[in-house]
């Protein structure tokens, strides 16, 4: 009524509503100045190798301007015109869809809160939804990217420290064995052993991944007792050999560190690829120079046929021929050596998948996998800080002829006759030859991988039988996900509708297989093997064959033939003529055991 005081309640309750409106607008300052500035980062990482694309770009047209008829050169212009509006489109498409999809997912508590702001005059929820949303700024802004530089002790494997032996070296590459990551895991030097290729541009780190965690892929074949050796490059920087490396270089410092892994373990390797590293092992095995040295082969997610891919190879089939050349991404380094600049490199692949790359998507797709948590304040994902953190460091400048090896299968495809459009040592580069080697080759691809597609891994099909085995996920999946042995797609298990071998599991049965015929040919073996002559001799002068001992005495030339009789009829004693006919088989089964034992020596191994 009128004249009567208000009841403290009521003021208390105003107080409230006055200071949780003050709060509302500090958020919504607040929030604002940290998406500005994140907006600001995500644009200057995606921005900077822009930068170094329009450097050498007009380095490289500096001259083509002269060289070229003007007209082909305008023509030339307005093809990358009509290119670049077309990556325009789709970057702006991609960023109003996760700019949609963000509202979508806030909307509700968005309504919600702005009811109850204008008709019942109460901003307490408001202040709650503003606050949340200065938090979720703030964590894409600043705590995530803090706790991605936290997690590079636990990153990769680390050489530096000493952990995993280094073996041998060359001029350009390093060779180390894997130590296992579990204690008490040692490991089985009479094992059959494996050699892993990671890619030149994406570096050998992803493949060690979260060793602590237990998601490793080179640690999934260390942990299981085998000996695991991987391929490293050199500082490309500072080791000149690298910058000039050809693909011959490649092929002979991996037969190198064959011939020395299979001199300590006296089994022939396995040859691992993964992403680029297998094309450029495939090249290895067809050249010859690993013949006798590797008997089997796996690769994941490696493009064999960079032609049939729909997003890369589309992309580059879009520019005008003109700028599809590697001069529009090479890098002078100071030496006035040549190579291909990695983070342009990784750019392009930024730029293929443009809708989910540009700045403005990227950033509102972080701030989506921080919005989805919405039960309170959970820890960042290690998975995720690391993954992040390779995307952000792990690019790296490439040799110019490695890049050309890429390049070609990214632009010339197999042929009809199985014939790659590579040439090592002046020779042409065969599928078939895998078949005519009897070596098994086990092809591992994901699903969901829009960088090196289905079709694009398992081109090779068309012109030799294979092993086959599909992942869920995309590209790193196989290195990241799957590589914890609690996963469902396990890498030493069987898996999957189609009972498929992971990686591991492939190797683990080949080590079994030759196991298996090792004691195959030990059980096929005569109980009594011949005695050496001496031995021979002696027994023959204990049995009572008083003619031969005669003929011995009074005609020796005609009692060394007699001998030599009597030490052929030994296996078959009291038997008829024809024993010596069922003899013969005998004689063809050891001889896969001959083989095995000058190839791989024998030598005692306990389980694993």
């Amino acid at each position: 009524m009128p004249g009567e005081k208000e009841h403290p309640t009521d003021a208390t309750a105003k107080d409230d509503r006055f200071c949780s409106g003050i709060s509302v607008l500090q958020n919504i300052l607040s929030a604002s100045q940290t998406y500005l500035s994140g907006l600001l980062n995500y644009t200057d990482s995606f921005y900077t190798p822009y930068l170094l694309a329009t450097q050498y770009f007009q380095e490289a047209e500096a001259l083509r301007l002269s060289e070229n008829p003007p007209a082909d050169s305008v023509e030339a212009y307005l093809g990358l015109l009509e290119n670049n509006i077309e990556l325009m489109a789709r970057s702006l498409s991609g960023s109003a869809r996760m700019l949609e999809a963000y509202t979508r997912n806030e909307a509700d508590d968005l309504a919600e809160a702005l009811q109850q702001t204008f008709f019942e005059f109460n901003p307490t929820k408001l202040e709650k939804f503003t606050a949340r949303q200065a938090e979720l700024l703030d964590l894409v802004v600043n705590v995530y990217p803090k706790a991605i530089e936290a997690i590079e002790p636990e990153y990769g494997f680390h050489f530096e420290r000493g952990e995993h032996a280094r073996v041998d070296e060359t001029d350009r590459f390093l060779l180390y064995r894997v130590a296992p990551s579990l204690p008490g895991v040692k490991t089985n030097s009479d094992a059959k052993p494996v050699l892993i290729l990671p890619p030149y541009v994406l570096g050998a780190n992803i493949l060690g991944f979260l060793p602590g965690e237990q998601r490793s892929y080179a640690h999934c074949f260390a942990n299981q007792g085998f000996p695991t050796y991987i391929r490293i490059l050199k500082e490309i920087d500072t080791t000149p050999a690298l910058q000039t490396m050809s693909g011959e270089d490649d092929a002979l410092d991996t037969q190198r560190f064959c011939q020395t892994i299979l001199k300590a373990h006296g089994k022939r390797v396995t040859l691992n690829g993964y992403c680029q590293g297998g094309y450029n092992a495939l090249c290895n095995l067809l050249s010859g120079k690993l013949d006798d040295l590797v008997d089997a082969f796996i690769t994941c997610v490696s493009p064999m046929d960079g032609t049939r891919s729909k997003g890369l190879a589309s992309f580059l089939a879009r520019l005008p021929q003109r700028f599809n050349d590697l001069d529009y991404g090479t890098k002078t380094l100071p030496n006035g050596n040549q190579v291909a600049d990695g983070k342009l490199m990784g750019w392009v692949y930024k730029l293929k998948s443009i809708e989910q790359e540009i700045p403005a998507a990227a950033f509102y797709r972080d701030l989506m996998m921080f919005a989805r948590q919405k039960n309170g304040d959970q820890p960042i994902s290690k998975t995720a800080a690391a993954l992040n953190y390779w995307l952000q460091n792990e690019r790296y400048d490439l040799p110019l002829e490695i890049t050309r090896i890429s390049f070609a299968a990214y632009n010339t495809p197999i042929t009809a006759d199985g014939t790659l459009p590579v040439r090592l040592f002046g020779g042409k580069l065969n599928l078939k030859r895998l078949k005519e080697k009897n070596i098994p080759w086990l092809i591992c691809y994901g699903t969901h991988d829009d960088l090196v597609e289905k079709e694009t891994a398992l081109a090779p099909l068309d012109h030799v039988d294979a092993e086959v085995t599909p992942f869920p996920k995309g590209h790193v999946a196989i290195a990241t996900s799957w590589s914890s042995p609690q996963s469902a797609c396990a890498l030493h298990t069987r898996f999957g509708e189609g009972n498929y071998r992971g990686p591991v599991r492939y190797h683990m049965d080949l080590d079994a297989a030759l196991d298996e015929t090792k004691r195959q040919a030990a059980s096929a073996s005569p109980p009594q093997p011949i005695a050496p002559a001496p031995s021979a001799a002696g027994r023959a002068a204990k049995k009572p064959d008083r003619k031969t001992t005669a003929a011995r005495k009074t005609t020796p030339r005609k009692t060394t033939g007699a001998a030599k009789k009597t030490k052929k009829a030994t296996p078959a004693t009291k038997k008829k003529p024809k024993a010596k006919a069922k003899a013969a088989p005998a004689k063809t089964k050891r001889t896969p055991a001959s083989r095995i034992k000058r190839t791989e020596p024998a030598s005692p191994r306990g389980g694993k």
